[in-house]
């Protein structure tokens, strides 16, 4: 038998020549390479809406070649060729903008529209809509080299319409939508679509103990209790297609059997995106409050993603600053197989190893506020005028537990 110190030396110096190759569509960018820069320019020029582009780089370059290696371990994530296609595209509408959620049963992938921008006319006026696509289209589109084509993108008309669609995850072979509300007389609420019958769609929770909420924005399902834990923040109001909050900007969790909703974390400024760990020991949650709608930007208020640690009763505690985000705002927030924390940015998909140190980006140029993992090596990446396909080594954490247990 092979002595196992050499058949661990072989298996290394495979992975290290494996890594010595970049892939053709990837690029190493080191830290160290602007840890000084000949010019820091005052926060009058440069500040937490402006793109860094790296010294020996430009806009173009960075896009030519998206996947950027920032740490040998994000190989493992990228593989030895991913790719990027172009599934779908809109002039101005941003269509591609949330509550992206994978249907394994029907391979589709939902998104919501953006609402509340000039562009769209949503918000007060009109709801902004849910629609999807069917990977099959996208597979095709792969096949035929270098993103040629475009998918079929539906709109979902469902028998109760969800108003102003913002956040979404599977749950129980069906998914949960958080709604933004609209004006005074429609509230933010959760509802809960049939993929397999849209007309099968109702609302689930819509109030807490009579009040309002302010406007719900994302949801992820904890894995060890099964239960629904969603944000809430005042994003309406700041779009000014809802009134005045009259709750904290916080976090809760809803128990869609019993009707309990429960507080578990506040604090925030504008509470965004949520997501659990694979084994539901962590709780993420993004907090974008340097952008806050009418009142503008400042750059001294959080974007940023913490860190809970999670009871076996399902609570919150031990709140860490998990990352704090580069460029605009930490958005829609997920997690790999192997605990990988991915948030969408100001310039595409930042991936951080569970300590919270960036170990890669998928770099697109323009800001994606969610995606989802669509299967093994697959994701759909919603950048708000574009819908992107990614074809790399990356695996979702299990979303089949979630969205059957009951």
């Amino acid at each position: 038998m092979l002595n196992q110190a050499l058949i661990f030396g072989v298996l290394a110096s495979t992975a290290q020549l494996a890594r010595a190759s970049v892939p053709r569509y990837a690029q190493k960018i080191s830290p160290i390479s602007f840890a000084v820069l000949d010019t820091v320019p005052t926060g009058t020029q440069f500040n937490g809406t402006s793109h860094f582009i790296p010294p020996g780089t430009t806009s173009d370059s960075l896009k030519a070649k998206p996947f950027h290696i920032y740490d040998d371990s994000f190989y493992d994530i990228i593989g030895s060729d991913p790719t990027l296609t172009l599934l779908a595209y809109t002039a101005t509408d941003p269509i591609f903008h949330e509550a992206v959620v994978w249907h394994p049963e029907t391979n589709s992938v939902y998104f919501a529209q953006n609402a509340g921008p000039v562009a769209a006319g949503t918000g007060l006026n009109k709801s902004a809509i849910v629609q999807k696509i069917y990977l099959d289209d996208a597979e095709r589109i792969v096949k035929q080299g270098n993103g040629s084509g475009y998918v079929n993108v539906t709109t979902v008309d469902s028998g109760v319409r969800v108003i102003n669609p913002n956040g979404g995850t599977n749950f129980r072979g069906k998914i949960v939508y958080t709604a933004e509300g609209q004006g005074n007389d429609i509230p933010p609420a959760l509802y809960l679509i049939d993929p397999n019958n849209h007309d099968n769609t109702t609302v689930i929770m819509n109030n807490f103990y009579g009040r309002q909420f302010d406007s719900l924005n994302d949801v992820a399902v904890n894995p060890r209790n099964h239960e629904l834990y969603f944000t809430d923040g005042p994003f309406g109001w700041v779009q000014a297609f809802r009134p005045n909050p009259v709750l904290p900007t916080q976090v809760y969790r809803f128990n869609y059997d019993t009707g309990v909703v429960r507080a578990v974390a506040d604090g925030f400024h504008m509470t965004n995106g949520i997501t659990f760990s694979p084994d539901g020991m962590y709780a993420y949650v993004t907090d974008s409050g340097v952008s806050s709608g009418f009142w503008g930007y400042n750059y001294t208020n959080p974007s940023t993603i913490y860190r809970y640690d999670v009871n076996d009763e399902g609570n919150f505690s031990n709140r860490q600053l998990f990352a704090y985000n580069e460029i605009r705002v930490p958005d829609g927030i997920h997690c790999d197989v192997h605990g990988n924390v991915y948030v969408g940015t100001g310039d595409g998909i930042n991936v951080y190893n569970p300590s919270g140190l960036l170990i890669g980006r998928l770099y697109l140029g323009t800001t994606s506020a969610n995606f989802a993992f669509t299967g093994k090596g697959k994701m759909v990446v919603c950048a708000e005028t574009k819908l992107w396909y990614v074809n790399w080594n990356a695996e979702g954490a299990d979303i089949t537990s979630n969205a059957y247990s009951g």
